[in-house]
């Protein structure tokens, strides 16, 4: 009895410890690359085949093995867009959220593969390459997203270091209170200056000063550049220090909105091309069919 409680005791540490290690796994490396296989194995029976396979007069879209090749490639297009409702659906177990995910990279992948192989090289300007034009931005922009998840978060804790967006707004609106008190003995332009700064709407900004870190209208730079070197006395002395940390936490809090703009930026890209490319895979199937 005691020796096959043990042996119990024993299976389901393993089995924890194996929960634990899978919990900690990537989606990219699911399973020992599970789909990254798949994925390269299908790359390459497509490519071989292609080789191959004789049909005249040459490789398109139109021979049997380009219809073979643009059905496999619509059914994956479809299958991979509804990620976005199997997120919704969580579930461990085979088809688990991490392996769908791991799944929908690796096989969006080969579709660069399957989908250049149905067209046999035959671009032009028709509904045809508009789809195949679509995958393709498709494509890059989940490269783009996947590099964005794999690279940014580090940079976004770093950036933090150990405070939340809520701490870092906190430090910013306890550096203006000292500012607003050390300002009163400023002459009328320097404490213009100030209120300015403080004034201006720290989340305010285009999307695209968001995504550079570029501010150059921001008013606590200007402010600062107001107490120049060699003509400071003390309570200038003091504003200007007060304005360098402000603009110092001011950076944190706009390298925090820069990080979550390129986390986030590709799905601008990402979604609407996938309904777009939907929409375009539809009207291609349609007038293939019409016109056969």
């Amino acid at each position: 009895m005691a020796s096959s409680a043990k042996n119990s005791g024993s299976a389901n540490f393993e089995r924890a410890e194996k929960r634990r290690d899978t919990d900690h796994e990537s989606f990219l490396s699911h399973k020992r690359m599970r789909w990254l296989k798949v994925s390269v194995a299908l790359c390459l029976i497509v490519i071989v085949s292609y080789f191959l396979v004789d049909v005249e007069p040459r490789h398109n879209g139109g021979t049997w093995y380009g219809y073979t090749l643009g059905t496999i490639g619509a059914l994956l297009i479809v299958w991979l867009s509804l990620l976005g409702i199997r997120k919704r659906n969580m579930s461990p177990g085979r088809w688990s959220l991490k392996a769908w995910t791991s799944a929908h990279v690796y096989l969006g992948l080969a579709l660069i593969v399957i989908g250049t192989m149905h067209t046999g090289f035959q671009l032009g300007w028709n509904v045809h390459t508009l789809a195949w034009a679509l995958m393709m931005l498709v494509v890059i922009s989940g490269i783009y997203g996947i590099s964005a998840y794999a690279t940014l978060p580090r940079s976004l804790s770093n950036n933090a270091r150990e405070m939340t967006r809520g701490q870092m707004v906190e430090a910013l609106a306890a550096i203006d209170r000292q500012l607003e008190t050390a300002a009163q003995p400023l002459d009328r332009g320097e404490a213009d200056a100030v209120i300015a700064a403080l004034g201006q709407d720290v989340f305010k900004a285009g999307f695209l000063a968001r995504l550079t870190g570029t501010y150059p209208r921001c008013a606590t730079a200007r402010a600062q550049n107001s107490f120049p070197a060699g003509s400071i006395n003390k309570a200038e002395e003091k504003v200007s220090a007060l304005l360098g940390r402000r603009k110092a936490q001011l950076g944190q809090i706009r390298r925090h909105m820069r990080y979550r703009a390129l986390l986030e930026v590709w799905l601008f890209i990402h979604v609407p091309a996938t309904i777009a490319l939907i929409a375009a895979l539809a009207a291609h199937i349609i007038s293939v069919f019409y016109y056969w």
